[in-house]
């Protein structure tokens, strides 16, 4: 894939083009806008070609790439890849930039777009390459290219993105799973010498001790916060879902037959350690943990970001009526989860990432993804846009009873979000 190749203006063109035609009269004016706004906001405020050898694309008002926000901001583009040309091959730059900078630092989380030094108090045990924003190692964020590489695969039949690059991306993911798998030997670790105690790794920037059992080790959650303990166990399932889908790509002849053992080997145990050590009871049922140690301790919360307990349908790894996922959310959208907030307004997840009593509308586009009911789905759509501030952007976070109250200016991976959810409540009513 030649990035220089790719054409974001007409992209853009063809997605107005395509989105023009889906107002919705069974939701609000408001409604409509948020999602006019993000889908047609995505490529203008956020994308832009580097130095003709990357596809980035900023999170929004901070002006740096993640590997997993860039993919869940791509992924609602992915159904319209088959009849829109330019929109496909932005979603094949995306991916080839991914595993470019995967290749760079396999344990960096977010990349920058400029030159500039950021976070000049981080120590790590490595240099770290220049174009690394911050080498936090999170687990979701190796299987955030994999993921829309095989969505796209899935919509449209289309194979082009698994080349070397992605297969040689590959290997380097599968030898970081199994070296945190092992994380007591492993060379990573992480300490930021100011600000927030989430922003840095305990034990000189190993982490909090853990005990093998066959799950992948991460040192930090999808909303950059520290893991409590190191096993955190809906980024273990989103590598579930993923392996399967590498084992898939194999198996039906597009991948590197001498890595399937490999993958089997750790999707297996993955699997096993899930089983072994990421079920605890809470009252008469069973629910999964969402981080432990595999000393005995479990966090028992969710968290408004995705891999969440809460996506875990979304994301594939079960059906939204498996038992321990119905009890699992019965859960967590309840005041047993400490990040789940009540008030005039809104009620739903939040995070430790964000003030107490501030809801994601991530975790509530999320509610509505992961519910067959489109009239609990419409519900989410307004209740979002009813708290949008005004603004015509869907907010990191907006407090329960001011929806005034927010975070994050713009934010493009709860546009997109919300703009999926759009889309699947389109396609409902529209068969």
């Amino acid at each position: 894939m030649k990035i220089k190749e790719i054409d974001i203006t007409n992209a853009q063109r063809e997605l107005k083009q395509a989105t023009e035609t889906m107002q919705n009269a069974s939701l609000s004016k408001k409604a409509n806008e948020l999602f006019f706004k993000g889908i047609n906001s995505i490529l203008a405020d956020n994308a832009s070609v580097l130095d003709d050898e990357y596809f980035f694309l900023a999170t929004g008002d901070i002006p740096a790439m993640w590997l997993r926000d860039s993919t869940f901001q791509m992924l609602p583009l992915v159904k319209f890849a088959d009849h829109l040309p330019a929109v496909k091959k932005l979603i094949h730059a995306l991916i080839t930039t991914q595993c470019h900078l995967i290749q760079i630092d396999p344990y960096a989380n977010s990349f920058r777009k400029d030159a500039l030094k950021v976070h000049t108090s981080d120590v790590s045990n490595v240099p770290i390459s220049p174009k690394v924003w911050e080498r936090k190692y999170e687990l979701d964020s190796l299987c955030a290219p994999i993921f829309i590489a095989y969505k796209l695969y899935e919509q449209t039949g289309d194979t082009e993105q698994f080349d070397q690059n992605f297969w040689e991306t590959v290997k380097l993911i599968l030898a970081v799973f199994k070296q945190e798998q092992h994380h007591n030997d492993s060379p990573y670790t992480f300490e930021r010498s100011n600000g927030a105690p989430t922003d840095t790794l305990t034990n000189e920037g190993k982490g909090e001790p853990v005990r093998y059992t066959g799950l992948i080790w991460s040192g930090f959650r999808p909303s950059d916060d520290a893991c409590k303990y190191g096993y955190l166990v809906p980024a273990n399932m989103y590598a579930v879902v993923i392996l399967q889908y590498l084992e898939d790509l194999i198996n039906h002849g597009l991948g590197d037959q001498s890595l399937l053992s490999t993958i089997v080997e750790i999707k297996d145990q993955v699997i096993q350690g899930i089983q072994e050590s990421a079920l605890t009871t809470v009252g008469d049922y069973q629910i999964f943990a969402y981080e432990v140690d595999g000393l005995g301790n479990y966090n028992l919360m969710d968290d408004a970001n995705v891999p969440s307990l809460l996506s875990l349908p979304y994301l594939g790894y079960c059906s939204n009526e498996d038992e321990l996922y119905v009890n699992t959310r019965r859960f967590i959208l309840s005041d047993q989860n400490p990040y789940y907030y009540k008030g005039k307004f809104l009620s739903g997840i939040g995070s430790p990432h964000t003030p107490e009593s501030y809801v994601w509308p991530i975790a509530l586009s999320m509610e509505g993804l992961t519910s067959d009911s489109v009239a609990k789905q419409k519900v989410v759509l307004e209740t979002i846009a009813d708290n949008d501030g005004d603004t015509l952007h869907v907010h990191e976070s907006i407090h329960v009873d001011d929806p005034k109250k927010f975070t994050r200016e713009s934010f493009s991976w709860a546009d997109m979000t919300y703009c999926q959810l759009f889309l699947n409540v389109f396609e409902n009513q529209v068969k």
